[in-house]
């Protein structure tokens, strides 16, 4: 027989929304199980059973915003710490790119519930996602993601000549963290002391430690890519909304 689940989990496996969302709608009484509303936090269903959710829901879904931000050193992805700002500061009307060519008009409002889709060190610049839609953030950061993300590193070698091409296969497979086998990468110089890092998973300061692993030390990472979506000419420090014509 078929073991029940959490509606608001099921919800995100069908791709209908993140599961905090699922259980906003259920509160608001927008979701239907076999055309009944069901507005009961933790209320579960079977595989089989139909959801449908009101059109209230799919209205305020497609007003959420995705904003791409190109993110300096010492501002941090998500919540404040270390007295460290964090990047979603500095969003506002005087710093949207101004080649940004999406129609959408900026609105304080849009600034609620704006979460990191994916995490870059504070001393690491580049392109962060910043989103209200639960399903790009499951997407690109979801347990079962696969969307790879392309890095610019600038590389310092401690030790006498140049990396062996031994410790260069080692970066695109074969190293461990936290006793973990490493995700194959794509790892290759660009010039002389510059690598490109493609990786499909994001563990914690993750191409810092893999350099250090072969001794390498990083001066320098900047995220160009997530997916189809390029950084491009977004200057640092500016914004511009996820186009409706491109996904990741």
């Amino acid at each position: 027989m078929s073991e029940p689940l959490r509606l608001s989990k099921r919800m995100s496996e069908l791709g209908l929304c993140s599961r905090r969302e699922a259980d906003e709608w259920i509160e608001r009484g927008w979701v239907r199980v076999d055309g009944v509303v069901v507005s009961t936090l933790g209320s579960k269903v079977l595989p089989e059973q139909k959801i449908t959710v009101e059109r209230q829901a799919s209205n305020e879904q497609a007003r959420r915003v995705t904003i791409l931000i190109n993110k300096p050193v010492g501002f941090v992805s998500g919540q404040a710490e270390d007295g460290y700002r964090p990047a979603v500061s500095l969003i506002s009307s005087r710093t949207r790119w101004k080649m940004d060519r999406s129609p959408t008009q900026f609105q304080p409002n849009q600034l609620r519930n704006l979460v990191p889709a994916g995490r870059l060190d504070i001393d690491s610049v580049g392109l962060l996602v910043l989103t209200q839609d639960g399903r790009i953030a499951k997407h690109l950061i979801g347990e079962t993601s696969d969307v790879d993300k392309e890095y610019l590193v600038r590389v310092q070698y401690h030790k006498a000549g140049r990396l062996p091409e031994s410790d260069l296969a080692l970066l695109n497979h074969g190293l461990t963290m936290d006793g973990k086998p490493l995700k194959e990468a794509k790892v290759y110089w660009q010039n002389e002391d510059q690598l490109s890092f493609t990786l499909r998973e994001g563990k914690k300061r993750q191409i810092r430690r893999m350099c250090e692993a072969v001794g390498l030390r990083v001066v320098g990472l900047k995220r160009v890519r997530i997916g189809k979506v390029t950084l491009g000419d977004l200057p640092t420090g500016e914004w511009r909304y996820l186009g409706a014509d491109e996904s990741f």
